[in-house]
């Protein structure tokens, strides 16, 4: 599997050309042909990355923003769902190890 193919899973559902999640994985560091290794901290964390620039570009298009109903069927407030999904994904990438450190935490002081 390559990184391409591992950001599809994990943007299911979102339809982007290729070469746009090619331009999100290459600013997230990634090459997206190279092959994914899921043992790599900060390959899965640049997976996420990738995935929240996704949904921050999402956030940031206004019509997507906006209430839709069709016969009895609504989606309402996909601003809230949204924002609560980056939200979460910002709060995972935080708390990820990276293969440079053996623990996610830092010194906010140092004396």
């Amino acid at each position: 599997m390559t990184n391409l193919q591992r950001l599809l899973l994990e943007v299911k559902g979102i339809n982007l050309s290729q070469d746009e999640l090619i331009v999100y994985l290459m600013e997230a560091d990634l090459n997206p042909h190279s092959e994914y290794n899921p043992q790599s901290a900060t390959s899965k964390r640049n997976i996420y990355r990738s995935a929240l620039s996704i949904l921050e570009s999402i956030a940031n298009n206004p019509s997507t923003m906006k209430n839709y109903k069709e016969d009895d069927m609504s989606v309402s407030d996909f601003a809230d769902n949204i924002q609560s999904r980056i939200d979460q994904l910002e709060r995972k990438i935080r708390t990820m190890k990276t293969d440079d450190s053996d623990s996610n935490f830092f010194m906010l002081f140092n004396s």
